[in-house]
């Protein structure tokens, strides 16, 4: 069909009206994310839909976090794919990021459509899932300790996300504080020194962010929020070179995909000593 034969698709801002339609396309395409985590995403982010003769055939967000914007949850009809549609849908997603710096997970399919427009890969995202069997916690050094977090330990929780993401965290974690079901730092002299987070997402629960000075502290945090939910199906998004992979796979969390961190221009950049070692979402970054 040539440029000049095809449908005029509608492509309009997305609003929270349009979530559960959005919900329902992700569910044809066997995706597992529930009518809250979409519900999340509209809220702190920019979301585009187009429509074809009022049904909703596709979306694309655009999430700004400083000077950087995560772009996710890029979907197109399967009745409606090879028109361009994905394409227009990017770049709606990438002029709703002005100035700032555009990075996402691409699959393996998406990837080559995303190098077209500028991006640049430069790592890897393992997605574990599954039934964990709870490890026993790694110990810590002496003069740190793990504990339940509370509301005031919530400033320190921004600084520490935000540092180890290289992303401003401020909306993201302002809106998952009400969901979390238990959050969990690590404290040393008196101050938070790394944190998780477990909350509602996908077919069960999902970990994520994991902020933390090394691995000994994520390995700890984690084991301790799997032991919360010893019986729930349990996803975590981790880099690949976070060294969590093996210690996930022989805790039953097993690894089911791999995409491709990708950026158009500097992606970002940990700052300090503290680094993440799981994502909130793959969308989010």
């Amino acid at each position: 069909m040539s440029a000049s034969q095809r449908p005029a698709y509608l492509y309009r801002p997305m609003t929270a009206a349009d979530v559960p339609a959005a919900h329902a396309l992700s569910v044809q395409l066997k995706w597992p994310h529930r009518l809250e985590d979409w519900a999340m995403l509209q809220r702190v982010s920019e979301g585009f839909v187009v429509e074809d003769g009022g049904r909703l055939i596709g979306t694309a967000f655009a999430c700004p976090q400083g000077d950087f914007a995560t772009i996710g949850l890029v979907i197109v009809s399967n009745d409606y794919q090879g028109q361009g549609i994905g394409r227009q849908l990017m770049e709606q997603a990438l002029e709703a990021c002005g100035s700032r710096t555009a990075v996402l997970n691409a699959t393996l399919a998406g990837a080559p459509l995303y190098a077209s427009q500028g991006f640049i890969e430069f790592g890897l995202v393992q997605q574990h899932q599954g039934q964990a069997q709870v490890p026993a916690p790694v110990s810590l050094p002496a003069g740190e300790q793990c504990r339940p977090l509370r509301k005031a330990d919530r400033v320190r929780q921004l600084t520490l996300a935000s540092a180890g993401s290289g992303l401003d965290r401020q909306t993201v974690l302002d809106d998952l504080f009400d969901a979390v079901e238990h959050s969990v730092g690590i404290e040393r002299d008196g101050q938070l020194r790394a944190f998780a987070m477990l909350r509602p997402f996908g077919r069960g629960r999902g970990i994520g962010p994991v902020i933390a000075e090394n691995l000994e502290q994520a390995k700890h945090l984690i084991a301790v929020l799997l032991a919360q939910v010893p019986d729930a199906f349990v996803r975590i998004d981790i880099p690949a070179g976070s060294g969590l992979s093996e210690w996930l796979e022989e805790a039953g969390l097993k690894q089911v995909d791999t995409v491709a961190q990708m950026a158009r221009g500097t992606p970002p950049q940990a700052v300090g000593i503290v680094r993440q070692f799981a994502l909130v979402t793959q969308a989010i970054g």
